[in-house]
């Protein structure tokens, strides 16, 4: 078995955190592979039923202006339907006309990953099964964000690290870590995160053995 399905039968076997599910936080800087590590894991998760497990992106949910203002439409729109055992409605953000979109469903699945910037923020901890922080500092997250979206958007990154660093400052996550992910040359390693120590459901592998995507 690999890291990520070691990691994926681990989360499948913790107790529910919000009605029916377990939801998990993927956290970290912007640019350090959250969205790569997510999509990864929820193929894992769904590799032996009906899918993928659902993804929930926060760039969904903030704004322009608001880029890390969305914990109210992640709390009225997500959380409660969620934990009442309802599928959710949220409406998406459109990053290219500055509108919402019409709303998008997300079923109580199992298992229901939240990835993003500031996804294991204060708020939504009590709601969280487990907290997975990408373990990339931030220049270097930085400066792998900025390669990929290219120098069109490098006014936006120069506000967007100012907004980061005063989230972060004043709302960390990775002291609150379950669970610390290292992308490596090939996979990823899963090491015990600030908050815990190791249990038996607690995901610890020295090395993924399947490849990781840029």
């Amino acid at each position: 078995m690999s890291g990520l399905d070691h990691a994926a039968a681990a989360l499948r076997l913790l107790p529910p955190s919000c009605g029916p599910v377990r939801l998990v936080a993927v956290d970290g800087h912007a640019g350090s592979g959250k969205s790569t590590l997510a999509g990864r894991l929820a193929a894992a998760l769904g590799a032996h039923g009906d899918g993928p497990a659902p993804v929930l992106h926060t760039d969904d949910l903030a704004t322009h202006d608001e880029p890390f203002a969305w914990t109210g439409r992640i709390l009225d729109q997500v959380i409660g339907p969620l934990s009442r055992g309802r599928t959710a409605h949220y409406h998406p953000y459109d990053w290219n006309t500055r509108e919402w979109r019409p709303a998008r469903p997300l079923e109580p699945a199992p298992v229901v990953l939240v990835e993003g910037v500031g996804a294991g923020r204060r708020a939504l901890r009590p709601f969280l099964a487990r907290l997975l922080w990408m373990d990339r500092g931030p220049e270097e997250s930085w400066a792998r964000g900025r390669r990929r979206d290219g120098p069109a958007l490098a006014t936006y990154w120069d506000g967007w690290t100012v907004a980061e660093t005063r989230h972060f400052a004043e709302d960390p996550s990775r002291p609150f870590a379950d669970t610390l992910v290292r992308e490596r040359d090939e996979g990823w390693e899963w090491l015990p995160g600030p908050a815990v120590t190791a249990g038996p459901n607690q995901i610890i592998t020295h090395r993924d053995d399947s490849p990781a995507a840029n």
